[in-house]
């Protein structure tokens, strides 16, 4: 059994935890309360564990801060849009049906380099939709390239950046259901 493994990975998890740029979050806060002015909506998509966080949040959002917020992590869509237009292509396709211009797609990618959600964004952002996109891995990743704001993890570790994305989304959630100054 590896010695001081615990305390080694807690340690680097806070450190990743807080390697982000205060201005970033604001700047989504504005976005998220000026969907809620506009009666627009947010959308939150991933793959595998972030898809989980995509449900988790899209809830939060709704219940605790009061803002319209979906997710498409329904069996029944995943397979029928993934059999009828591609595995890379359901989330365009999803985005197609659900998105309206001036909604808010939020892209929760580890790699950045998932094609569903590449296509997804670029669509996304082609109706009108603002991006933001949470990543890790390469500073260069696809994923990254295409949002208005992007909160990238230097790790390569899913793990720590699956847990750090989550725990930067609920702290979101958090303080627009605690701000003193509602929308």
């Amino acid at each position: 059994m590896k010695k001081n493994y615990f305390k080694n990975y807690f340690n680097q998890f806070s450190k990743i935890l807080s390697n982000y740029n205060e201005k970033d979050f604001y700047k989504i806060v504005q976005i998220i309360r000026e969907i809620k002015k506009k009666k627009k909506k947010v959308i939150l998509v991933g793959n595998g564990g972030s898809a989980a966080m995509a449900s988790h949040v899209s809830v939060d959002l709704t219940k605790v801060s009061k803002i319209r917020a979906i997710n498409f992590n329904e069996a029944d869509l995943l397979t029928c849009f993934s059999n009828d237009y591609g595995y890379e292509n359901w989330v365009q396709r999803a985005i197609f049906f659900y998105a309206d211009k001036g909604d808010l797609l939020i892209c929760i990618s580890s790699s950045g380099q998932s094609k569903n959600i590449i296509n997804g964004a670029k669509f996304a952002k082609k109706i009108g939709c603002k991006v933001v996109t949470l990543t890790g891995f390469d500073k260069n990743n696809k994923v990254r390239k295409i949002g208005h704001i992007n909160l990238w993890l230097n790790s390569k570790n899913y793990n720590l950046i699956e847990m750090t994305h989550h725990t930067w989304l609920l702290s979101i959630v958090d303080f627009l259901a605690n701000s003193k100054i509602k929308n």
